[in-house]
């Protein structure tokens, strides 16, 4: 009798203490559920609570929630992609696309028939997608909508050489300087449509530019401006030397260059859930095993673009139970199999997360890949580097990452150092997964950008204007649907010219 009373109080402890999911508590929020946040791709968030109010650390399944969308007041079918990915610590990122532009969409979130959190969720008012030409031509209220930073360390810091920026005198000077030997394109800005002449050999990089500048455009009006965008990786305006105002994808301790998002970022936030695969979303859906079931050991794929690269793969081939390394192509230096082994070894990029300790080592310049290792599940052990991409000093070392000598000397005792402090390594690789998902995401990289182009406009002292030459990069024609845009407020006066008919062109 005593035991049966016994097991019976051990049954009902552990029918109170085990979690049951409660869907009034889950939490759903983010920019996908304001209507006035247009981006390539539209996203959300579900964080799984449950009924003692506590987040869920662990998945619940892939499958564990539905979203369904239609439109307000009938049962049409809308036109749009949807993906739910889940990131493996009970949270979900739900994003999705439309092709066309709607008056008003209803987005219910579900766990089997029962509603979740306050679904269904109104997006209120015209609801339009990634071609449509709308912009918002109240800036404040844009920035205020997007919720952007209202400045930015790294923009400061950029422009405080340049308080004062005559376009005309610095003009003919910079095409001198730099349009024969690297790749540079002018740009104008006027009336929110874009203008641009490129020098040098290899320009196709300014496809990238061109597009980011457009999707910008079509959601807020840029201010009239000019400026000289870099086209290559390295940066161009050397400190000691003319002072010239040059926007680049990388920066450098001895250069004074003006940094932007790169063009791997930017290219990846246009075509998501489009033609590519690898982006900051993507990647928090495909972070490899949980921290525990990851291999301890750091690990290194990319070309022979830097000395310290090589040095590594020797290392690691002589030390396999802490590194698994490779170059997976040769380019830059003789290759040589005895050396680095085969040089065949590619592995998806997604593959990576089954390891702990992710090397982030410089390539020509700064290894563009860093926001993808910080949004995933392991940790990073960086470079110390002179070259930075535009939030490389926003991250703190030991906090967001494990800093490495340039050199590589410590690449060795840095790895035996993480295996033996296995709890500080897993908190300072969740920390840097927290920063870039909180400042690398989609909304973020278009407030750093317009807030860049805002502060730089604002210190030009020469009327922007188009120029002899220069070719109208045109909006994309073939959209899918009519915008149908309401946004009909009067246009603000600009710094520069403010018709399109009397528009100054030199």
């Amino acid at each position: 009798m005593l035991l049966s009373h016994y097991l019976l109080i051990i049954l009902l402890k552990s029918l109170v203490a085990k979690k049951i999911f409660s869907p009034e508590n889950t939490l759903v929020f983010g920019p996908g559920l304001n209507v006035d946040n247009v981006l390539p791709g539209r996203y959300f968030y579900i964080q799984a609570v449950d009924n003692k109010g506590k987040n869920y650390t662990e998945s619940l399944g892939e499958k564990y929630f539905q979203v369904k969308f239609q439109t307000v007041g009938d049962e049409r079918r809308v036109r749009v992609q949807i993906q739910i990915l889940d990131r493996n610590d009970g949270s979900y990122i739900v994003r999705y696309r439309f092709y066309q532009t709607y008056d008003a969409i209803k987005i219910e979130v579900k766990r089997q028939d029962t509603h979740v959190a306050k679904s269904p969720y109104i997006l209120k008012g015209l609801v339009y997608h990634e071609q449509c030409y709308c912009p918002e031509y109240d800036t404040d209220k844009w920035i205020e909508t997007m919720k952007c930073p209202t400045t930015y360390d790294q923009i400061n810091n950029d422009l405080k050489p340049f308080p004062k920026i005559n376009f005309d005198d610095i003009h003919e000077d910079i095409i001198k300087s730099f349009g024969k030997n690297h790749a540079i394109c002018h740009y104008s800005v006027i009336n929110n449509q874009v203008y641009r002449k490129c020098y040098g050999e290899h320009v196709g990089f300014a496809i990238f530019m061109d597009a980011w500048l457009l999707s910008l455009a079509r959601k807020v009006r840029l201010p009239d401006m000019e400026f000289f965008s870099n086209l290559g990786d390295w940066p161009l305006s050397r400190k000691g030397r003319e002072l010239y105002p040059i926007m680049s994808w990388c920066g450098s301790d001895d250069t004074n260059d003006i940094v932007m998002p790169t063009y791997d970022l930017t290219e990846s936030t246009l075509e998501t859930m489009g033609r590519v695969s690898l982006d900051m979303q993507s990647v928090q859906g495909k972070t490899g095993p949980h921290w525990k079931k990851k291999i301890a050991k750091g690990f290194f794929r990319g070309r022979d673009s830097r000395q310290e690269r090589l040095d590594l793969t020797i290392l690691g081939r002589n030390n396999t139970d802490l590194f698994d390394v490779a170059l997976t192509n040769f380019f830059f230096f003789p290759y040589d199999e005895k050396l680095y082994g085969s040089k065949n070894q590619r592995v998806s990029f997604f593959d990576f997360f089954k390891y702990k300790y992710q090397l982030n080592i410089d390539g020509t310049v700064a290894a563009y890949r860093l926001p993808y290792l910080l949004v995933g599940d392991s940790v990073v052990l960086k470079q110390d580097s002179k070259y930075y991409e535009h939030f490389y000093h926003d991250l703190q070392p030991m906090k967001h990452y494990i800093p490495l000598k340039h050199g590589l000397s410590d690449v060795k005792e840095k790895i035996m150092w993480a295996k033996e402090n296995d709890k500080i390594v897993k908190a300072i690789g969740r920390a840097g997964q927290l920063y870039a998902r909180d400042n690398l995401m989609a909304d973020r990289l278009f407030c750093y950008s317009y807030i860049l182009f805002k502060e730089y406009a604002s210190r030009l002292t020469s009327v922007p204007k188009i120029r002899r030459d220069q070719e109208h990069i045109k909006q994309p024609e073939g959209r899918e649907s009519e915008c149908n845009c309401e946004r009909k407020a009067s246009k603000p006066k600009t710094h520069g010219t403010t018709s399109s008919n009397n528009r100054q062109e030199l």
